[in-house]
């Protein structure tokens, strides 16, 4: 399998894309502009600007026993939202262990106490973030877990040997701290969960990791001292660094970065913390513009709509609502096969090994039913099982499946972190009564942005001359010392923008000067 990271920081927003054998198979997308424009001004984890991570001093503002939770004053618009299985590590129960009840939320938090918890999900639509007191910090290797001792895997981590053997070094590394005459370097009392990017570690590089996390702990509690309710005592990595330590690994083949700065900012954390991806990492200097490889802006666009074309001539129509998202799976053109049971099995096997793909582009979590082509054949049933379950697997998010009903139906759980890629990029179309899509003002004008780029870079030095609706004209010019200053960076420095009536919102020119 040849892997692929490409990471694309225009002057708008930073898009990683993961590419396997030419085909776009994971896309995540951060926006760096406008994020202190109205809601934004909270970082409340919306317009691509993502909290998951960040340990926040709040203060209980609410315990409610009837839903064994509470609402946290983080400093957002909406309270973050504290489930008693996420507090359960601040329950003050002598004893307490597994076997027993498990706390309530009254034994874990009271009405205005401080307290440190961490985003684990960011804020979706009218819901606040989703918070955890059982704070991590991840590294490469480990994830430390401040509040809770002892070794834990990951559950990517699937070879006994090797589980194992992790374990034992984990527990190694952790007794020889202890045993350090010279006062041990680890946090006293933490444990620690073994990445998938561990296997094949040795108790050195498990050390050097514990090391930096212990070093990137001590700072929070340091602010948890003198900080004042609400603020932030950690964040996370930036968009750069967080796709080194989670997207690169082993079977990374290259990684592509089209800015100075960040290929820059990607070296320093490899040399580090991972010296071996070191000369993995490229700086991509065009002609062409880095997602033109393997044509993904057209990809991208696809993800917009609802219905997804399969190899074979069937397709399968994707539409969410606030309860779900049902997935229907149909045959169309397709005629490969000689028997009605033979043509449902390949449709609906193409229709598996694509969902999972399409879940994870498009950020798809919640209930997600797929509708399958009837089949009469349990083995064919159990064929397409398998087939999604494969599909599934390589998702980093935790996802559960359902047999399948005597209907046709899979049902599926996939744990919602953000808001999907169609909410980020659209927004409800009022004139059409809810019933369709627009593009956000937001998302145009980044693909004006982009397209200034692309025009700059196909004729240098030439004055920029973006026409557009005044809505977006509005939006870049408010926003305009970011966005010329990015463009700059981006070789784009003589931009002219113009409002023009004429121009619907997704409508726009760029072109230069005669």
């Amino acid at each position: 399998m040849n892997k692929e990271v490409l990471i694309n920081c225009g002057a708008g927003e930073i898009r990683v894309a993961i590419v396997e054998d030419g085909k776009l198979q994971e896309l995540f997308l951060e926006r760096t502009i406008g994020l202190d424009d109205g809601a934004l001004k909270k970082k409340g984890g919306r317009g691509g600007h993502s909290l998951i991570g960040n340990i926040i001093l709040g203060r209980v503002q609410r315990v409610l026993p009837g839903m064994q939770a509470a609402f946290i004053d983080v400093g957002l618009d909406r309270s973050g939202f504290l489930g008693a299985r996420e507090a359960r590590c601040l329950a003050d129960l002598p004893g307490f262990n597994d076997d027993e009840r498990a706390p309530k939320i009254t034994d874990c938090v009271r009405e205005g106490e401080e307290i440190v918890v961490q985003v684990v999900k960011d804020p979706i639509g009218e819901k606040g973030a989703r918070l955890s007191a059982n704070v991590t910090i991840a590294g490469r290797l480990l994830v430390m877990v401040p509040n809770q001792p002892g070794i834990a895997l990951s559950r990517r981590i699937e070879d006994e040997s090797e589980r194992a053997r992790l374990i034992a070094m984990g527990e190694q590394m952790i007794a020889e701290d202890l045993l350090n005459e010279g006062g041990g370097k680890l946090v006293p009392g933490a444990g620690y969960i073994v990445r998938s990017a561990g296997i094949g570690a040795t108790v050195q590089d498990f050390r050097e990791d514990a090391e930096r996390l212990a070093e990137a702990w001590r700072p929070v509690m340091t602010r948890r001292q003198s900080a004042k309710v609400p603020s932030t005592l950690y964040q996370d990595l930036d968009p750069i660094e967080r796709t080194m330590r989670d997207e690169v690994d082993a079977e990374t083949d290259r990684v592509w970065i089209d800015d100075l700065h960040a290929y820059e900012a990607a070296l320093a954390y490899c040399r580090r913390t991972m010296p071996e991806a070191e000369d993995r990492i490229e700086l991509f200097d065009g002609p062409d513009m880095l997602f033109d490889m393997y044509a993904l802006e057209d990809e991208i666009e696809t993800l917009m709509s609802t219905r997804v074309k399969l190899p074979g001539g069937g397709w399968i129509t994707i539409e969410g609502t606030e309860a779900l998202t049902a997935i229907d799976v149909n045959s169309g053109s397709f005629t490969a096969s000689t028997g009605l049971e033979e043509t449902s099995l390949n449709v609906n096997r193409e229709a598996a090994e694509e969902i999972g793909r399409q879940l994870r582009l498009r950020g798809i979590g919640g209930l997600i039913v797929i509708d399958f082509i009837h089949l009469s054949d349990p083995a064919n049933i159990q064929t397409v099982l398998d087939t999604l379950n494969e599909s599934l697997s390589r998702d980093r998010t935790p996802t559960q499946i359902s047999p399948m009903s005597e209907f046709g139906l899979v049902e599926i759980t996939r744990k919602r972190i953000r808001d999907p890629l169609v909410k980020l990029m659209t927004e409800c179309c009022r004139p059409c009564d809810g019933h369709g899509r627009k593009r956000t003002r937001d998302a145009v004008a980044l693909e004006v942005i982009r397209r200034v780029e692309r025009q700059a870079a196909a004729a240098p030095g030439k004055q920029v001359i973006v026409r557009a609706s005044p809505e977006i004209v509005e939006w870049l010019e408010t926003h305009g010392e970011e966005v010329r200053s990015a463009l700059a960076r981006r070789g784009a420095s003589r931009v002219v923008f113009e409002a023009r009536d004429e121009f619907a919102r997704e409508g726009f020119d760029v072109g230069t000067a005669a």
